[in-house]
């Protein structure tokens, strides 16, 4: 079938809108019309650093209706509502042990640009287009496969769910899946954006005593304060270890570091108090470490954490259900922008003036 979708062409070009050809969906796959996709900083490192091959449909926080689902795909209906997340094998120890966000094939199946199968779902003038993250949610369908999509309750607007997809599932899963912080814990959130705002949120779910976000825009910073952060540390007024020492006691317990940045990540480890531990959820450059004082003397644990360590399927329905609940109020992150809209919100998320945007496709 014939759709219409944002193509790049090559690495840090703006995108295009074409008609490309769409594959017929295959025994584990489904079609879905996508009526809105979140933006993502995933998809700008992908457009200006070329992490798939060119052209590339990117996009990969989709939310929409299944038009078609194949002969082998048994947890999804026509007529559902779903948001799209990222591809897995389902067959290895990973996937298998129930952490599909370290799949084997992740980068595979996720950059590589074709489907499990090895073959292309998009052509354009009969040559391939590379699918992101197995999905392509910039375009008016999508194909992907069954492990891709999450069913998701009708009563919510389903516009407003494709971040779940990644972003907000990252900041919140590394929060309940992977710390599982302790009732009256600390935590510092390092960065205020969409990952990091949805970590706030997560800690407050949590219960967490100590909810302490850092930035350098007092806007984020007031809007940290509302979503949960009991204090707000603006990095370029103040000691931000010195701070958090203080209000802490001695340290913070947890730490999530979303920013990438060299001298804020060494702060969420110097922060830590002994036996603390900070997620790295940011692409992040090389940095030097002093090992024995700054991790391991205290017995401090580093460590990486990709989609929040989540299991789409399972843990997207319950934020929408936190969601329902008044408790975790994403929706506050969120700028709508039409289709063809989409280079501005590119634009407006790299300037920071909108936190989450979310390109609106379809009705």
């Amino acid at each position: 079938m014939k759709i219409q979708a944002a193509v790049t062409h090559a690495q840090g070009e703006d995108f295009k809108f074409e008609e490309v050809e769409l594959a017929e969906p295959n025994a584990h796959e489904v079609l879905v019309k996508i009526v809105a996709s979140g933006v993502c900083h995933t998809d700008a490192v992908a457009r200006d650093l070329g992490l798939s091959p060119f052209p590339v449909v990117l996009g990969h926080e989709g939310s929409g209706i299944v038009e078609k689902v194949g002969s082998a795909v048994t947890s999804i209906q026509e007529g559902d509502h779903v948001v799209l997340s990222f591809a897995y094998c389902g067959h290895c120890e990973n996937c298998l042990t129930g952490h599909p966000t370290v799949c084997l094939r992740f980068n595979d199946l996720n950059f590589g640009g074709q489907m499990q199968d090895g073959t292309n779902r998009i052509h354009h003038h009969d040559h391939a287009v590379s699918t992101f993250f197995g999905q392509s949610s910039f375009g008016t369908y999508a194909v992907a496969n069954e492990r891709n999509v999450v069913k998701v309750d009708k009563e919510v607007d389903l516009a407003l769910l494709g971040p779940l997809g990644c972003g907000i599932q990252t900041g919140a899963g590394t929060v309940l899946n992977r710390f599982k912080p302790e009732f009256g814990s600390s935590i510092a959130v390092y960065g205020s954006g969409a990952v990091g705002l949805s970590a706030v949120m997560a800690a407050k779910i949590a219960g967490c005593l100590n909810i302490i976000a850092v930035d350098i825009h007092d806007n984020r910073l007031e809007l940290a304060k509302e979503l949960g952060a009991t204090h707000a540390l603006n990095g370029k007024n103040v000691d931000v270890v010195k701070e958090i020492k203080a209000i802490t006691g001695g340290g913070t317990h947890y730490a999530v570091e979303t920013t990438g940045v060299p001298p804020v990540v060494k702060q969420s480890i110097h922060a830590l108090r002994p036996l603390g531990a900070c997620a790295i959820v940011g692409v992040t450059p090389e940095i030097t470490f002093d090992v024995h004082n700054d991790i391991m003397a205290e017995g401090k644990t580093v460590m990486g954490v990709i989609e929040g360590d989540s299991i789409p399927q399972v843990f997207i329905p319950q934020l929408v259900d936190y969601f329902k609940r008044g408790m975790f109020p994403f929706d506050k992150l969120i700028k709508v922008y039409d289709f063809e809209q989409i280079n501005e919100a590119f634009e407006d998320s790299k300037k920071g003036t909108t936190i989450k945007p979310i390109v609106k496709i379809a009705e």
